[in-house]
């Protein structure tokens, strides 16, 4: 008998991770898998370990965390315990949940810093897909707006040239017009970058992922087609407690009566233990 094609190795493999910050386990066992194209999801009620596991992944726990077991690949090579800036030398971008701007250094300044040696500096893409950041390029990034500020973090991401870049509730407690411009670019980053998404808005996911991985008190309950979870009305109910809290609308198709969540729908909360992490600290600095 002759095989069938094997399918991609992922260009980011996460499996069996445990993490514990100041002796609470958080993660208790993730797996992960970033394919190297196309847009995954990590979905899950507020405080599951989503934010822990992208910060264990890039080396970020806060003081007194650690990755307890497990194993973090990037494209074959075992990053689990290496320093924060080997990964992100390997090609890896990160917006945060806090977006994570210098609120005193210019809107130019904060991209100027992100600027990696040894990559070409796409400016050009940054200020055709954020046109509104070059025309502000010498204003305080402080006095920003938190749409705005979300441009300027994702568009570090973009600045440099990134194999993955991981986004961390990119449209949390923006205003719908902003939700819809931050969805746009991310769709356009994901045509030239594989995308490690974490969001709560299931209209923003609908429109974006092809794949879904979902957490629950800090382990994977589910990993699957984006596109079929969101279908499954009770499902996804099961797994991220849509209705539990309504949210603004996002972008993408509005889903009929029997065809998943409603749009605007949003995770909900968990009763477990959970993400409530401290500052982030690069691993190797500590």
């Amino acid at each position: 008998m002759t095989p069938g094609p094997q399918a991609a190795s992922p260009l980011l493999d996460v499996r069996g991770l445990h993490v514990e910050i100041a002796g609470s386990r958080i993660v208790q066992g993730v797996d992960l898998a970033v394919p190297a194209e196309g847009v995954t999801a990590l979905l899950g009620r507020n405080g599951v370990g989503k934010t822990t596991t992208v910060r264990a992944v890039l080396g970020l726990l806060p003081d007194g965390g650690r990755v307890t077991a497990g194993t973090v690949t990037l494209d074959g090579a075992d990053v689990t315990d290496e320093p924060t800036h080997r990964t992100v030398r390997r090609g890896v971008g990160y917006a945060p949940e806090d977006r994570g701007v210098f609120a005193h250094l210019t809107v130019a300044e904060n991209l100027s810093l992100a600027e990696r040696p040894g990559s070409a500096h796409h400016y050009d893409l940054v200020h055709d897909l954020f046109p509104e950041l070059r025309d502000r390029r010498a204003q305080p990034a402080g006095s920003l707006s938190g749409g705005q500020q979300q441009m300027v973090a994702i568009a570090r991401t973009l600045l440099n040239d990134n194999r993955l870049i991981v986004v961390d509730e990119p449209t949390k407690g923006l205003a719908p017009r902003v939700v819809t411009e931050v969805t746009e670019v991310l769709e356009r980053a994901a045509e030239r970058v594989p995308l490690l998404l974490v969001e709560q808005n299931l209209a923003v996911v609908r429109r974006l992922a092809r794949h879904a991985v979902v957490l629950d008190a800090g382990r994977t309950v589910h990993t699957g087609d984006a596109a079929a979870l969101l279908a499954d009305r009770e499902l996804t109910t099961a797994l991220l407690g849509v209705g539990a809290r309504p949210g603004p609308p996002g972008p993408g198709p509005d889903a009929g009566p029997d065809n998943g969540p409603q749009p605007g729908a949003r995770c909900g909360a968990s009763t477990a233990p959970g993400d409530g992490a401290p500052a982030a600290t690069p691993r190797g600095t500590a």
